[in-house]
């Protein structure tokens, strides 16, 4: 398997880069809905290299805004573009995952539908643990290959249901939220103006 961050879209929640996850579920989830039966096992050694580190934050959702180019009215904003320079000095980004649901609600932050505090709060429901970006080839001669393990069919159908089950939890835990927060935080124009 080649490990080549040049393979991967632009658009992805940090660009070009190698993404990893944190647990086997993770991954076996990823692949669930595509056509591929493999997961990898990798070991990075982060000594001496660069590592950011994002939480679930106003600077989380611009990012990944910007970088799957949801920020066209913003994208040269001087706190747009001081972020994702800063991004440039480092080997490895750690942040949160960003699923189809998150980027609903990251979505309508970035609409001005709601607050950055309603849209942090329903995205921190969510829970699904962080992602590692590999951005450099020196983090990518960190990262070691330990072990392939095949998903059959099964194992994907089943990855398939348990995401099902969280997606309506997490579904209801973001609807509380909203409401919980309402009228509280700021609109993106109002951080962006």
């Amino acid at each position: 398997m080649p490990i080549d961050p040049a393979n991967s879209k632009a658009n992805n929640d940090f660009g070009v880069g190698f993404y990893l996850g944190e647990t086997f579920e993770q991954a076996a989830n990823y692949i669930s809905a595509l056509d591929r039966n493999f997961v990898y096992c990798f070991r990075l050694n982060r000594r001496s290299l660069k590592t950011y580190q994002f939480n679930v934050d106003a600077d989380w959702m611009i990012a990944i805004a910007y970088f799957r180019g949801w920020l066209d009215d913003y994208r040269n904003h001087p706190l747009v573009q001081k972020l994702i320079n800063g991004l440039s000095d480092y080997d490895v980004i750690i942040a949160p995952i960003a699923d189809n649901r998150m980027f609903d609600i990251i979505g309508e932050f970035i609409g001005g539908e709601i607050t950055d505090e309603q849209c942090k709060h329903a995205l921190a429901a969510t829970n699904l643990g962080f992602q590692y970006v590999l951005k450099t080839k020196k983090a990518l001669s960190h990262a070691e290959l330990l072990k392939e393990m095949f998903i059959c069919q099964k194992e994907k159908a089943q990855c398939i249901e348990k995401r099902a089950l969280l997606t309506d939890n997490g579904a209801q835990k973001v609807k509380v939220a909203r409401i919980q927060y309402k009228n509280k935080g700021h609109y993106i124009e109002e951080i962006l103006q």
